[in-house]
């Protein structure tokens, strides 16, 4: 499993990236999927969260509120008390004030964020100059996950709209966990990949109910 999941977690300097088949060339010609002439701006948590400001959060209260949101899944439920106060020792917590940006897009950045408190506006700029907001993500949900886990770029910018705490884990911590703490990694893991589903899944439902307007206009 540890070996498995380390695949997803190279750096970004090391992932390998795929010849693209010829066959595929005009299906990754949209406006969703990065070329591969794209430049890819480095954005590590250490310099992003002193642009940022981020002024450190008790790491007692953060677990707490983290661990709010994860024992509501069944998955973190055969784990032991000692096994869940570990957690807060990869995770970082964080406090940001409004208005600033937690991921910007097109970026490549080797953390994610679980938003504990706060509301984040989730935009993305099309080739056009327009922005289009794609989401507002509350506490609980998880941002810059599909980055850390496949090496590739940020799809949208992530901006704080109210004050927030959130739970950092950047990417050297979660392979530290995967190889110190491989069954705490696969609860979190599968996790993360549940409210990435669920995101999905939403995403996909309100582009359902587009594309159905747009059919009787």
């Amino acid at each position: 499993m540890k070996h498995l999941l380390s695949r997803f977690l190279r750096s970004p300097e090391t992932a390998d990236t795929p010849s693209p088949r010829p066959d595929d060339s005009s299906f990754f010609a949209t406006q969703v999927m990065e070329r591969e002439e794209d430049t890819r701006l480095m954005a590590p948590w250490h310099e992003r969260a002193s642009a940022l400001g981020a002024r450190p959060y008790d790491t007692a209260q953060g677990l707490a509120q983290l661990l709010q949101w994860l024992r509501q899944d069944p998955v973190f439920a055969g784990l032991e008390g000692l096994d869940l106060a570990v957690l807060g020792g990869y995770f970082e917590f964080v406090q940001v004030d409004s208005g600033r940006q937690i991921i910007g897009q097109d970026e490549q950045g080797d953390y994610l964020v679980v938003l504990l408190q706060g509301v984040v506006g989730d935009d993305r700029l099309q080739p056009s100059g327009a922005k289009v907001r794609i989401n507002e993500s509350r506490a609980g949900d998880v941002l810059g996950e599909m980055s850390v886990l496949d090496g590739g770029t940020r799809f949208c910018s992530c901006t704080a709209l109210t004050p927030l705490i959130a739970a950092v884990l950047p990417s050297q911590a979660l392979a530290a966990m995967m190889d110190d703490d491989p069954r705490l990694a696969a609860a979190l893991l599968a996790w993360i990949a549940k409210r990435l589903s669920l995101r999905l899944r939403q995403v996909s439902a309100r582009l359902s109910v587009q594309l159905a307007r747009g059919g009787t206009e």
